[in-house]
């Protein structure tokens, strides 16, 4: 049996992240491909606002059910669910932020990235 390319991988791990925050109906979700950018720290970005610490907090549990449940797979590391301003969770190959408005503005991840390809995901009303 042949096992999927690690690319193949990354995508589907990119979609089960995009549904756990659709599923808590995450905003202004996308995702950057930072696969073609000399020196990234991961393969890509997916990017998400939630609009309280409470949904931010939502999100990053969501996002790490989906992941468990439909890949048995576990983050790395995550970091900032004390507050919930900003949850980072590292799954090496894909880095998700989920921010509450204000400090997405203030860092502006995209911008920072902005060389990357950028996807953007229907919020989920």
């Amino acid at each position: 049996m042949k096992k999927k390319s690690r690319v193949a991988e990354t995508k589907v791990l990119v979609e089960q992240i995009v549904n756990g925050l659709q599923e808590k109906k995450g905003r202004k979700i996308i995702s950057l491909d930072l696969r073609k950018i000399d020196n990234a720290v991961s393969d890509y970005f997916v990017i998400a606002s939630g609009d309280s610490n409470t949904q931010v907090a939502a999100l990053a549990g969501s996002v790490e059910e989906m992941v468990q449940k439909e890949l048995n797979d576990k983050p790395w590391h995550v970091e900032g669910t004390s507050n919930a301003e900003w949850v980072l969770m590292d799954y090496v190959s894909v880095v998700v932020h989920i921010f509450q408005r204000e400090p997405r503005e203030h860092y502006n991840i995209e911008g920072l990235w902005a060389d990357a390809i950028v996807k953007e995901y229907e919020d989920m009303a």
